[in-house]
C-alpha cells in the first residue's frame, strides 16, 4: 500500500486533467498527496474520476468563487462573513504538520534546533550566515557552516504560508509588527518557488537553503527538516505523533465554519506547526456538492489508514460525523 500511494504522489502532477473526471477540484498543495490517494482509491472502487489540482489556496478559492471546479481547497481557512459573501459552505478534510526543511552539509543526521523567533529572524533576512550566535547557541553540538543561508520561500498565495507566517507571527513580535500573517506577504528576503513541491524541489537542490514544507514532500523528497522548540519550551521532533498531539488540543467549534488555527498548541508533546486543509462548497450547487459529500464521504470512512502512512492525521469520528450531518 505504501508503495502505491508513493507512486501516486509522483505520478499525479499538479496540472494533470482527466476528460472523463466527473468532479474536479483546486487548491492547496498541502493536502494534495492524500487528496489524489482517496481519488486513486475511490476510483478503484466506484469507477468515479476525482480530478484535484494543485495550484495553491488563494486559486482555489478563487476557482471555487467562480464557479470553474467543484470544490476548492485552502489551509487558510475563511472567515464567517466572507463565506456568507460568497456563498461558501466550509469544513476542514484533513490535517497535518509543516516543517522547516534545510540542505546544509555535514549534518551527518543530527537535526538542527530552532525556536520561533530564531526562524522568524532567519526568513526576516536578520539571520544571514549559519554559523549565527542564535544558531550556534540552540546547537551547542553541531559544526554549523560559515556560509551564507539562501532562504526559499512560497511566490504563489499559500495557504502554507498563511499558516507558517501565523506561527512566526505568534512567537516573534517583529515578524508580527513588520509582515505579519497570509497567504501572500511582502518577502524581506528570499527566492520564491510554486507549491509545496516546488519549494521543497528548489531546497533539495540548493546547498545551504532554508524553507518550509507540509512534512510528507519532505519525507518523499528525503529532506533534512529541523527540530522545533514548542509553546511549552520543549524540542519536539516532527512526525505523526507530535501532530495529533496538536490536533487533540483543537476546539474546532471556537469559530463558525470550523475557522480554527492549529499552531502552537499548549500540550508539552505538540508539533507547534500543525493544519487543517479545509474544503469549500458553493451552496447554490446542490446536486455537484451530493457528488463531492459522497467521495469525502468515502475518505473519512475508508481513508484513514492511507492518510497515516502519508503521516497526515484524520479527523475524529465524531468530527467526520457532525460534517457530513452539517452538509447534507
Amino acid at each position: 500500500m505504501k508503495k502505491i500511494l508513493i507512486a501516486i504522489f509522483f505520478v499525479c502532477s499538479a496540472g494533470y486533467v482527466n476528460a472523463q473526471s466527473l468532479l474536479n477540484g483546486a487548491g492547496a498543495s498541502f493536502p494534495y498527496p492524500v487528496y489524489s490517494s482517496w481519488a486513486y482509491m475511490y476510483k478503484n472502487e466506484t469507477g468515479i474520476n476525482v480530478n484535484y489540482q494543485s495550484i495553491g489556496s488563494g486559486g482555489g478559492i478563487k476557482q471555487i468563487i467562480a464557479g470553474t471546479v467543484d470544490f476548492g481547497a485552502s489551509d487558510d481557512p475563511l472567515p464567517q462573513s466572507e463565506l456568507d459573501k460568497s456563498n461558501l459552505i466550509q469544513f476542514p478534510a484533513i490535517t497535518g504538520g509543516i516543517v522547516i526543511i534545510v540542505n546544509v552539509d555535514g549534518l551527518k543526521n543530527k537535526k538542527i534546533v530552532l525556536d520561533g523567533k530564531t526562524a522568524a529572524d532567519i526568513f526576516m533576512g536578520k539571520i544571514t550566515m549559519w554559523n549565527d550566535a542564535s544558531i550556534v547557541k540552540l546547537n551547542p553540538n553541531l559544526k554549523l557552516p560559515n556560509t551564507k543561508i539562501t532562504v526559499i520561500r512560497r511566490s504563489d498565495s499559500s495557504g502554507t504560508t498563511a499558516v507558517f507566517t501565523k506561527y512566526l507571527s505568534e512567537t516573534s513580535l517583529e515578524w508580527a509588527k513588520e509582515l505579519g500573517s497570509s497567504k501572500s506577504i511582502n518577502w524581506k528576503t528570499g527566492i520564491g518557488a510554486k507549491g509545496n513541491d516546488g519549494v521543497s524541489n528548489m531546497v533539495k537542490k540548493t546547498k545551504n537553503s532554508i524553507g518550509y514544507t507540509e512534512y510528507t514532500y519532505a519525507e518523499q523528497l528525503k529532506l533534512d527538516y529541523t527540530n522545533l522548540i514548542n509553546k511549552a519550551g520543549k524540542i519536539v521532533e516532527a512526525n505523526i505523533n507530535t501532530f495529533t498531539k496538536a490536533v487533540e488540543t483543537a476546539d474546532w467549534h471556537k469559530n463558525p465554519s470550523y475557522a480554527i488555527s492549529l499552531t502552537n498548541s499548549s500540550d508539552a508533546s505538540a508539533w507547534p506547526i500543525a493544519a487543517a486543509s479545509f474544503i469549500l462548497l458553493r451552496k447554490d450547487k446542490a446536486e455537484i456538492n451530493k457528488k463531492v459529500m459522497e467521495f469525502f464521504k468515502y475518505g473519512f470512512e475508508k481513508g484513514d489508514m492511507a492518510a497515516q502512512q502519508l503521516k497526515y492525521v484524520p479527523l475524529s469520528k465524531n468530527l467526520k460525523d457532525e460534517i457530513l450531518a452539517k452538509v447534507k
